[in-house]
């Protein structure tokens, strides 16, 4: 058997490659062979060897690990031996890397957080690691030690230190307790900053030209008066408390005061329906609920009592109604025909003594509630998700101070609602004394440049938002780097769905090119993410730049073997703090093992479509695997087809699917809404199948390409295929309160083109 190293790079002329490969003999060199990565799991070989020692084995010998080199041997002479990592890498011409294109460049001179932590760790441990590959290596492996360190590192404010860290005997699907023995309180963590005239939040809303500000002494102050007054109602640790909220200053006020009592937070936003609220309320039994009067978006008021009033009526627990003035005045509003409802002002006077009220910290458990958090509810009832206080502050601490390396000098902004959870890890960001912005409105109201106008105003640091936003940007061809300072800006962050490699091109041709550009991905069901952004490596085109510390994420097939440079399931294999504690009216765990453990034994399948790269460490995420397309045995995922797809300008966006006959035969329909003032065509379908022929193959191109006016999309602007899916089979949508545009579902049903499959 030949072997031999090849440096992995950038770029690869195949014909002198294979040329290269012909005079040593190397079999690989005939365009009919292909070669294999050595170690390649779940491809011949493997033997009798079990999964767990492939997989540890997988774990040492990872690309990222070897500097770049990989050796390659000829599938032809036969591959027995250990599996490894890395997969087969294919291409029509023999043979397939995956190619990176580098964006961004760390400052090798900066002394980072993780720089910093990763220095903690090899001192007390007496162990080298030399880079983020090698720290996140160790802390897979010895994740319970990696968990303790960073306690120690995050300075988490605690009233009684832990006994044990985890059980080392608990997996995942055990869901082990975490720091059994610690107290602590999630609202002091957020609320112990000493510098008492420093900005805490920044609040700015659609229609109004004032930036509200609040430091961290007046809202120390102003929860306390929320919390005395929940405390005089009868609020209690483990009641709920719900906001039907904007993201306004009063709601992140009622969720630490709740917080600080040990009570447990859940929230809507106000553009959920009536039916969306009480699909979610209405199992946990809130005692007591916060909303407003009105909202403005787009540019239209839209009143709000109506819906409320209708909301409280479907939740008898209700002890009180606290309704705030947010776009009126209080005397225009009338309440009267809500029951139990009060004015905020009111509200918070019911905790008014002749002092002012002093502000309290409940002792908890690491694994306390603190936040309920819902599924989509697409396919049923909302799944109730109870996250823990410390798992979610200690994971949150873990993303923001080691992988963004924030700290009290940033300004930080997400675009997001009150019921999505990125609302949760913005405000997380208290905790290190970054100053937190809340935008409510439309990003794209009175101006498209809304969010740069407030990134030049206020000075933020940070900027996340969804990939779609960036998308619709591009569309519009603005160039905030020739209309705005940005000078502070040194973060963007994307999530919601997968970020277009041609997202990537547009922030930093057409934004700002000294930007780290973070595309992170994770979900409600963990509060956080299981990879994203990190300060200390390189951002390539189309990729997240890394898994996240302790997060023992992998991409399996479906025979539950890990592949590198493949498309598979996202999986992880080991336990972390921020899974949840539980799913609400669930007992017997049956409805939690089934969303995540189901798939494969031993370990949690999340429902993403991701492929590793192996030769950068980067994942490509390719959609939720609930929408994964398989026609003719060929399993990819829609994202795939959207990156190509939403290049061409003729097209605003897609939607690709798949359509089954009533023997169980797949096909693909791929639906275009074009671009402004361009038309559907023969001639555009003919260049979308030939580009997607040619860059990906015969087999991905979709059977039927029609034109469509609109694509469905969450709440929290969630691309949806499972419904669409749903209705070209002739099922009803019954939960239609979950989407942003519900009228473009009625688009779908009795499609002529697509009878008669």
């Amino acid at each position: 058997m030949i072997l031999f190293a090849l440096p992995l790079k950038l770029s690869y002329d195949w014909a002198r490659l294979f040329q290269a490969l012909a005079p040593i003999g190397l079999p690989g060199a005939s365009a009919s062979k292909r070669l294999l990565l050595i170690g390649s799991p779940g491809r011949r070989g493997g033997g009798d060897a079990s999964y767990k020692r492939r997989r540890q084995e997988a774990e040492l010998r990872s690309p990222a690990r070897t500097g770049g080199v990989v050796a390659l041997r000829s599938e032809a002479e036969g591959s027995g031996g250990e599996a490894g990592l890395c997969p087969s890498l294919t291409m029509s011409g023999g043979l397939e890397i995956m190619e990176a294109q580098r964006l961004w460049e760390p400052d090798s001179k900066r002394n980072t957080s993780m720089d910093r932590f990763r220095a903690a760790v090899t001192a007390a441990y007496g162990i080298r690691l030399a880079n983020y590959s090698e720290l996140y290596q160790w802390s897979v492996q010895h994740y319970s030690d990696f968990w303790a360190e960073f306690w120690k590192f995050s300075g988490i404010a605690y009233s009684r230190l832990y006994d044990e860290v985890i059980d080392p005997s608990k997996g995942i699907t055990d869901v082990p307790e975490w720091f059994k023995g610690s107290r602590l309180n999630y609202a002091e963590n957020l609320l112990k900053h000493e510098e008492n005239d420093k900005i805490a939040l920044y609040a700015a809303r659609e229609g109004k030209e004032e930036i509200e500000k609040v430091t961290f002494d007046d809202l120390r102050h102003q929860v306390a008066f929320y919390a005395a007054a929940m405390r005089k109602l009868g609020v209690q640790p483990g009641d709920r408390v719900v906001g039907y909220l904007p993201n306004s200053i009063h709601a992140v006020e009622a969720m630490l005061a709740a917080a600080s009592i040990g009570a447990i937070w859940s929230a809507t936003s106000p553009d959920f329906g009536i039916n969306g609220v009480l699909d979610r309320f209405s199992q946990i039994q809130p005692k007591l609920i916060f909303s407003v009067e009105a909202v403005v978006y787009n540019g239209k008021r839209h009143n709000h009592l109506d819906k409320l009033q209708r909301v409280v009526k479907g939740l008898p627990d209700l002890k009180k109604v606290v309704v705030i003035p947010y776009v009126s005045s209080r005397e225009s509003i009338d309440i009267s025909r809500i029951p139990n409802s009060v004015f905020l002002e009111d509200f918070l006077g019911m905790g008014q003594g002749d002092q002012a009220p002093q502000l309290e910290f409940e002792q908890l458990p690491f694994s306390h509630p603190l936040f309920i958090m819902y599924s989509s509810g697409t396919t049923g009832a909302p799944k109730c998700m109870v996250h823990s206080a410390g798992g979610t502050l200690i994971q949150h601490l873990k993303e923001h101070i080691l992988h963004g390396n924030m700290s009290s000098n940033d300004v930080i902004i997400y675009y997001t609602t009150t019921g999505w959870m990125m609302w949760n890890w913005l405000v997380s960001a208290l905790a290190v004394g970054a100053s937190v912005v809340l935008y409510d409105g439309s990003p794209l109201v009175p101006s498209p440049n809304v969010l740069w106008d407030l990134v030049d105003r206020v000075g933020i640091t940070i900027l996340g938002t969804g990939a779609k936003w960036l998308a619709v940007l591009e569309e519009k061809n603005l160039k905030p780097r020739e209309t705005h300072n940005l000078q502070t800006l040194h973060t963007i962050l994307s999530t919601g769905s997968p970020l277009k490699s041609q997202s990537y091109e547009y922030v930093y041709q057409h934004i700002k090119s000294s930007v780290l550009l973070g595309s992170i991905s994770g979900g409600t069901d963990i509060i956080s993410c299981f990879m994203g952004h990190n300060v200390t490596i390189p951002v390539y085109k189309g990729e997240i730049q890394a898994r996240n510390l302790a997060m023992a994420v992998e991409a399996w097939n479906e025979q539950g073997e890990p592949v590198w440079g493949e498309n598979g399931e996202l999986v992880c294999t080991k336990p972390i703090p921020c899974q949840p504690t539980h799913f609400w009216n669930d007992e017997n765990r049956s409805k939690y093992r089934k969303a995540y453990f189901s798939r494969f034994p031993g370990v949690w399948a999340h429902g993403d479509y991701c492929k590793i790269n192996p030769q950068t460490g980067g994942i490509i995420m390719l959609g939720r695997s609930d929408g994964t397309l398989n026609p003719s045995g060929v399993r990819f995922g829609s994202s795939e087809i959207y990156n190509i797809v939403e290049a061409f300008e003729e097209v605003s966006d897609s939607l690709c699917v798949p359509q089954y006959n009533k023997d169980g035969e797949e096909r693909v329909v791929l639906f275009l809404k074009m671009a402004t003032n361009h038309e559907f065509s023969p001639d555009l379908v003919k260049r979308i199948r030939e580009a997607i022929r040619v860059a990906l193959s015969a087999r991905h191109v979709p059977s039927i390409i029609l034109e469509t006016e609109g694509i469905p999309y969450t709440i929290s602007g969630k691309k949806v295929e499972v419904a669409v899916k749903q209705i070209i089979a002739g099922k009803e949508v019954a939960k239609r309160d979950i989407f942003s545009n519900p009228e473009t579902l009625n688009l779908y049903s009795n499609i002529p083109e697509l009878q008669g499959f």
